[in-house]
């Protein structure tokens, strides 16, 4: 059974599977092997430092692939699209804050545009602003996302409803193809995928964070803002993030605006990262984790994915 939907005839890839942009850990080599394999890899840019851009754009642009950068709306400035643009992306993806003041300028390079939302009034701006491909957050993906959003299951559908005729992807809680297969029949055009990617041979991760992710069950995830508090984190408290457990969760649960008014207690975390007794960054995993258990390449990951989701649809149609 084919896998061609409105979102791979869009970018011209092969399967409807696309890499989430984590900040950093979604460098070169995973967005360029990513689309290698027919999937569409998107670099995270996160707040576009433009020492990482230099080093990591040009890898993912030698592919010769389709391939895509994503930034965090409320941390980036023009220049980071600018320099971003200078390379040919097929798309641009903007997540979490206003991205009004960078669409335009992205539509106009002829790269296509896409926005993340969270919620159906941010689905609704996305639809005003023209965007391509709409991708709806589910509140089960790893890393940041809404405080009060909606789980992917209910939330992926209303939001195709709404879009109309723009391709959505589903996001979170999707690490096989079974999800991507269930994506594909809530009426999304495809599925963006990041913790999976994660623990793969080309992420930019620390062996500590792969061990955590293939040995991290989903019950142990956890939406809390008290590891940005502690790290002094600029990031609004309107998105939290879903991670793995850490010391400082279970030590400041429901302490945040203590935590927050306690320099000294944002002192000793940074302290115990130097000293090696608090992880040096938070576990961003999402809720499927559980699905993750080994360490393939990011080729192996959306060819099996691929495989997985067509022999899903087809039993679903068989039966």
């Amino acid at each position: 059974m084919a896998l061609s939907t409105a979102f791979t005839k869009m970018l011209g890839v092969r399967y409807p599977i696309a890499l989430a942009p984590m900040g950093g850990s979604a460098g070169g080599a995973l967005a360029a092997a990513v689309s290698r394999a027919g999937g569409f890899g998107i670099l995270g840019g996160g707040y576009g430092d433009a020492e990482w851009l230099a080093r990591e754009v040009p890898i993912a642009a030698g592919a010769g692939k389709p391939w895509g950068i994503g930034f965090l709306t409320w941390g980036i400035g023009l220049a980071a699209v600018e320099t971003a643009l200078a390379h040919g992306p097929r798309a641009v993806m903007l997540s979490f804050g206003d991205p009004s003041p960078y669409a335009e300028r992205i539509r106009r390079s002829g790269a296509l545009l896409i926005l993340q939302v969270t919620d159906l009034e941010e689905a609704g701006q996305a639809v005003d602003l023209g965007a391509d491909v709409i991708v709806a957050q589910g509140t089960e993906s790893g890393g940041h996302g809404a405080a009060r959003g909606r789980s992917t299951l209910p939330f992926v559908p209303a939001v195709v409803d709404l879009a109309g005729p723009v391709p959505v992807l589903a996001a979170g809680g999707i690490a096989d193809g079974r999800g991507v297969a269930a994506a594909l029949v809530l009426g999304a055009a495809g599925a963006l995928v990041g913790t999976r990617f994660q623990a793969t041979t080309e992420a930019l991760v620390d062996p500590s964070i792969t061990a955590a992710i293939i040995a991290g069950r989903g019950q142990d995830t956890e939406l809390s803002t008290v590891l940005d508090i502690a790290r002094g984190s600029r990031w609004p408290s309107k998105y939290p993030a879903r991670t793995l457990g850490h010391p400082y969760l279970d030590r400041w649960r429901g302490r945040e605006a203590e935590l927050a008014a306690d320099p000294g207690a944002r002192q000793e975390y940074e302290d115990g990262v130097a000293r090696g007794t608090v992880p040096p960054q938070p576990v961003w995993a999402g809720e499927a984790v559980d699905l993750i258990t080994d360490l393939p390449s990011a080729e192996t990951v959306v060819t099996t994915m691929a495989a997985q989701a067509q022999e899903a649809l087809a039993r679903a149609a068989h039966d």
